[in-house]
């Protein structure tokens, strides 16, 4: 696929985690394909999601642990707890990198991964739009055109039911 990436940046122990998408695909989806997927991504995304939220929660604890070493000047650690902990923020680093990799493999585009938020580019009437779902929802039920995001829903109608693949 032409120009598609998958980053996932890893800030350490310094306080950020941030796993985000950026596809440049050149694969369309009718509404139909696209509704077809919704249980397989859901699935990718509750992993990728749930890997995010294990990442944070192991970041919180080692910000504080760094936080009581600097007010103490020094404390005893568990090494082999906090070990244990980075090795499973490891894990679970690869574990959303793979289910992210996995969505981006399809040729859908992960928009927001907090909100379990997915775009589909469907081309109507020559032109590519993108079919929006958000985890929760019961079906694809909008679209918004490339450069409107989110905020720019709109029903799907006819048109975009009727839309074919071309690729």
């Amino acid at each position: 696929m032409a120009n598609r990436q998958l980053l996932i940046a890893n800030c350490c122990f310094r306080g950020c985690v941030r796993i985000e998408t950026s596809i440049m695909s050149d694969r369309t989806f009718t509404l139909d394909e696209a509704q077809s997927l919704l249980p397989v991504l859901e699935s990718l995304l509750r992993a990728a999601i749930s890997g995010k939220k294990l990442m944070e929660e192991v970041e919180a604890e080692m910000q504080a642990l760094n936080h009581r070493i600097f007010l103490n000047g020094g404390t005893h650690v568990d090494v082999v707890s906090v070990a244990r902990r980075k090795a499973e923020r490891t894990k679970a680093e690869q574990r959303a990198k793979d289910a992210l990799a996995e969505i981006d493999s399809i040729g859908v585009q992960v928009k927001d991964l907090d909100i379990g938020l997915l775009d589909f580019p469907c081309e109507v009437e020559g032109r590519v739009v993108l079919l929006c779902w958000r985890m929760g929802e019961p079906s694809i039920t909008h679209w918004h055109s490339t450069e409107e995001g989110f905020a720019g829903r709109k029903p799907i109608d006819e048109r975009i039911a009727r839309s074919k693949r071309t690729n």
